[in-house]
């Protein structure tokens, strides 16, 4: 009988030094895998970064510094702050191109692709192309 109880309590002890998770949503925690991860969460221009390389393939047309299909992306971004144009409106599908008028039709193409994207994506990529602007 004694053994059962010492038992029981070494059981209870270890199980006292167990870490437990919280019911509901699992914490987060502090340690990043990644850079670009830890970026990522961090600001604006990082997230847009992200948007605008991976599932946006943004680059595959716009360059930092220079013209490949579309305009760089210091073209856009001074060309809207100098007239006070709005990336996600036009990102959404509801203004007209300012930049490289000509190009609208390639560009267009890609609507579907950023109308699907919420307002805070959009915000980020917006955010990403001023961040590059001079």
């Amino acid at each position: 009988m004694k053994k059962v109880l010492f038992l029981a309590a070494v059981l209870a002890f270890a199980s006292c030094k167990k870490e437990q998770e919280p019911f509901g949503k699992p914490t987060e925690t502090t340690t990043e895998s990644s850079e670009g991860e830890s970026a990522k969460a961090t600001t604006p221009e990082a997230l847009g970064k992200d948007i605008f390389e991976g599932k946006g393939n943004c680059i595959s047309c716009h360059q930092v510094d220079q013209k490949i299909i579309g305009p760089s992306i210091q073209e856009i971004g001074k060309t809207y702050k100098d007239k006070k144009g709005d990336i996600v409106t036009f990102l959404k599908g509801n203004a007209d191109p300012i930049v490289d008028p000509t190009q609208f039709s390639v560009m267009k193409t890609n609507f579907p692709i950023t109308q699907a994207m919420s307002d805070e994506e959009l915000k980020a990529i917006e955010a990403y192309i001023y961040s590059n602007s001079k």
